[in-house]
């Protein structure tokens, strides 16, 4: 068999900082318009197109869900040129579709890319996720601690009160005891009500003033902010949360045999990594699409785990 090409991370960047940025743009028209299902329709779209543009033998892991619920960029489709390494792609085209909707902070169009076989295949399903940001030691948070141990730990290791620490949590009725717990400690809360990528993310981003991320949310999104930490540093541990026979059959298929498995986040991304994401809509990591009657600007970060760098860009489109 011949030698398959090797996975040059930093050739291979900029392409990929094109396909966050593609379905960027292509979703612009439908910020605030209250249509999730066409903006996230043209995000795919977007990305689809740009992705199969580089030389690479790509299949997506991560992706918009199974074959016969998502006609593009379903987990298991085969993108690129094939002319190439091949790589292992997660994705999420539009994460906050209905923050877009309602133009609502932090929507990204997010990917990440790295060498066959190195990325998790979460299945669609729930996962319970804690993270922190990078200076700490392995360990300084763990998911068998209570929130409230989380918090006390994480301020011991900080050398700061409880009061001091700000806790990320998506907003929903299942982690209203978490977050009462939290806030019994004095900590902060920082609700979200989508967009749990990006939510992770703002631990290792000192400028949001976020410290921990916790609760649940879906599985696919935990390996895409592993990437992204993979990169930025930091910690993140998850474990797959199943609600009936039908779900565990999903991850099953997906090749996962020990459904109580905690996995960390070189667990779910063991390789070298490039992530890619550009804000949509204004946020606390990205600056949203701006348009005048001549140009689409987009701003977008792009990351190597390999180097640890973190490149920020401001791309502008004249509009024909």
């Amino acid at each position: 068999m011949a030698d398959q090409p090797e996975f040059h991370d930093r050739m291979l960047s900029l392409g990929l900082a094109r396909v966050s940025e593609a379905a960027a743009i292509a979703c612009a028209d439908h910020i605030g318009r209250g249509n999730e299902k066409a903006a996230d329709q043209a995000a795919v779209d977007g990305m689809r197109r740009q992705l199969n543009m580089l030389d690479i033998k790509g299949v997506v892991v991560i992706g918009e869900g199974e074959r016969d619920e998502a006609p593009m960029l379903y987990i298991g489709e085969e993108v690129g040129t094939g002319q190439g390494p091949a790589v292992d792609i997660a994705l999420d085209p539009l994460e906050g579709t209905t923050l877009t909707a309602r133009d609502m902070p932090n929507a990204l169009a997010v990917v990440a890319m790295a060498p066959r076989g190195t990325l998790l295949h979460a299945p669609d399903v729930y996962m319970e996720k804690l993270a922190v940001g990078p200076g700490y030691k392995r360990g300084v948070v763990t998911l068998t601690m209570t929130p409230s141990e989380r918090v006390s730990a994480l301020a011991s290791s900080k050398g700061v009160s409880t009061r001091d620490i700000t806790v990320c949590i998506l907003d929903r009725e299942r982690h209203a005891e978490m977050i009462a717990e939290v806030r019994s400690t004095g900590a902060k809360v920082r609700l979200i009500t989508d967009g749990d990528v990006a939510g992770v993310m703002h631990c290792a981003e000192p400028r949001t003033g976020i410290d921990m991320y916790m609760g649940s949310g879906g599985a696919p999104e935990g390996v895409l902010a592993a990437a992204a930490l993979k990169c930025m540093g930091g910690q993140i541990y998850g474990k797959l949360l199943f609600r009936n026979d039908d779900e565990k059959a999903r991850a099953t298929k997906a090749g996962i045999t020990n459904f109580d498995r905690v996995y960390t986040r070189d667990d779910m991304v063991t390789g070298d990594v490039i992530f890619a994401a550009t804000g949509v809509t204004d946020g606390s990591l990205l600056t949203g699409i701006k348009r005048t009657p001549e140009s689409i600007t987009v701003e977008t970060v792009l990351m190597r785990s390999k180097t640890g760098s973190v490149r920020r860009m401001s791309y502008t489109n004249p509009i024909r």
